[in-house]
């Protein structure tokens, strides 16, 4: 439950701090005061979108702390343990709103996307707005309502999650059945290319090795000459040549008989033995240059194919090899599509077969949900001048049999005014004040089941007034019997029925106007508020004395 929150700067409320208990609270005051000011901010607190405009005039920022009781609410201690974000008795969410309209949300301290706050929020407290029949018309609602009150939120998320099971399922399907109707012809296409290939069986290597070996015959003549005028130069020229040359040096330093010029003989005959095996591998390699214009025809024409294929597949002669690897893995997977074909098709079946036996079970399960909350709501209409009237939920097929994520039936909610009329839409029997009415009905049907343990009401009792109001105070004190109720109200007859009481008042001065929350402790404070509700500027004592019979038949011993 909400033991605490504290506002900062928040449109009127410049430092608010409030403690709350368990039972009903209701929050009264003048219009204008400012009483749904903290339960925007708690709102803003559980995750809702925040707007700069909700600061006060010259503050650069906002700041909310709502601290919950965790008590027996396993769901949130769960939620808050699966993310480790401890495990104490109390959850605080701290939410801080700066001018330029960014905010931070943090849970127990730490830093939380507004997603995480706002799916805990949901497991913490549920706020009830007074414009809550608007959307009351809205099938979805009555969806969404239902599946609440019947505790049937998991298994209609685990409809919509097989749901998108089965489309991914189908989507996959369908483009591998496309896939498949224009591989034949790819497939026929990437065979060709495969053999083309197979026959050419050029290796990375081959290409630069074939256009060494083309210039080198190209070339053959020229380098041919000269090689052969190398080795002239070096050894065959009769008049002089390098080889003579050495060994005639060699042979005079030798004569001079100084040992001081040994290294330098030794230098000179090393370097005619170098020259000599010279000579020996340029008379070898010439027979390597020799023009071959057969072989340099062959090299060309084996190049050429090269160069066309590579062209033909747009890559460089020397990726040939992968692009066949490439080609080949393709067409094994064009093969194997119409086995992918068949398992999938056996995938879709089965994912088939798991949403309607859910969708099945969660049908089966709304309508005996509809039947409870029919008879629920009905019975509370009647407590609030509405005997008359019945309320149906209406369960329709949807058409076609394809799967649908919220389940196999369109819902929504019908009622009659009079037995004589059968029952239609809300939007077209229901009046504003009767449509009020029944949003409070559901409200309060759906409140009593739920296992939210803090549900907030802010002003549902517009329109509604006299006995009516009376009742309507009733059922929110026995709701808080075993949940906190938080009950924002104009009218006395609830007002006298809560539990505890909270009085907002707006003080202005010459600058600025500032909201501020009393607790009304003691009987006397009450029933002067109550009397101020029943009207007139100042109390008299018709007004305080009805005040106080209103206040003394509206309560109870207060809860534990």
């Amino acid at each position: 439950m909400l033991r605490h929150l504290t506002i900062l700067n928040v449109t009127l409320v410049r430092d608010l701090d409030l403690e709350f208990e368990p039972g009903m609270t209701v929050v009264t005051g003048e219009t204008g005061a400012g009483k749904s000011i903290m339960l925007d901010a708690l709102s803003l607190a559980l995750g809702s979108r925040a707007d700069s405009n909700m600061l006060a005039v010259d503050a650069d920022r906002a700041e909310i702390n709502a601290t919950f009781e965790l008590g027996h609410n396993q769901q949130a201690r769960q939620w808050l343990r699966a993310r480790e974000l401890g495990e104490e008795e109390d959850c605080i969410l701290r939410r801080v709103i700066n001018r330029d309209g960014r905010s931070r949300a943090f849970i127990n301290g730490v830093p939380s996307t507004l997603a995480d706050v706002s799916e805990l929020g949901s497991l913490l407290a549920d706020i009830h707005s007074q414009h809550e029949h608007q959307s009351l018309l809205k099938p979805d609602t009555h969806r969404r309502l239902l599946d609440e009150f019947g505790s049937l939120t998991g298994l209609a998320d685990e409809v919509a999650s097989l749901y998108g099971r089965h489309r991914e399922a189908a989507t996959d399907l369908a483009r591998l059945t496309g896939n498949a109707q224009e591989g034949t012809a790819r497939l026929q296409l990437l065979s060709y290319q495969a053999d083309e290939l197979e026959a050419l069986a050029v290796t990375a290597q081959e290409t630069s090795d074939l256009e060494a070996e083309q210039k080198r015959l190209t070339n053959a003549e020229d380098i041919t000459t000269s090689l052969l005028a190398v080795i002239d130069s070096c050894s065959e020229n009769e008049e002089v040549n390098v080889s003579d040359l050495l060994r005639q040096s060699v042979d005079r330093l030798a004569a001079i008989g100084d040992d001081a010029l040994g290294p330098v003989i030794e230098l000179l005959a090393s370097s005619r033995i170098q020259v000599d095996e010279a000579i020996d591998d340029l008379q070898r390699l010439s027979s390597h240059y020799e023009a071959d214009p057969a072989r340099l025809r062959e090299v060309e024409s084996r190049l050429d194919s090269i160069y066309d294929i590579a062209r033909k597949h747009r890559v460089r002669p020397e990726e040939l090899p992968s692009q066949l690897n490439r080609i080949s893995e393709e067409i094994e997977a064009l093969a194997g599509i119409e086995d992918r074909v068949e398992l999938l098709t056996a995938e879709l079946t089965r994912h088939e077969q798991d949403y309607q036996k859910a969708a099945a079970r969660l049908s089966s399960a709304r309508r005996d949900s509809g039947t409870r909350l029919a008879a629920a709501v009905t019975a509370r209409l009647g407590a609030l001048g509405m005997s008359e009237a019945r309320l149906t939920v209406e369960m329709s097929p949807r058409d076609g049999a394809a799967p649908h994520p919220h389940g196999g039936e369109s819902v929504e909610f019908r009622v009659t005014t009079n037995p004589r009329q059968p029952a239609r839409a809300l939007a077209r029997v229901a009046s504003g004040g009767e449509l009020s009415r029944l949003s409070l009905a559901i409200q309060v049907v759906a409140a009593d089941t739920s296992e939210v343990p803090t549900l907030v009401f802010d002003e549902v009792d517009v329109g509604i007034g006299g006995g009516i109001a009376e009742v309507v105070g009733a059922q929110l004190r026995e709701l808080g019997r075993k949940a906190q109720i938080i009950c924002v109200t104009h009218l006395p007859q609830v007002a006298a029925q809560g539990h505890h009481h909270l009085h907002v008042s707006k003080s202005t001065s010459a600058d600025e106007a500032n909201t501020q929350v009393r607790r009304l402790t003691d009987d006397d404070s009450r029933i002067e508020e109550i009397s101020r509700m029943l009207g007139g500027l100042r109390p008299t004592k018709q007004s305080v004395a009805h005040a106080r019979q209103m206040f003394v038949t509206g309560q109870d011993p207060k809860p534990a």
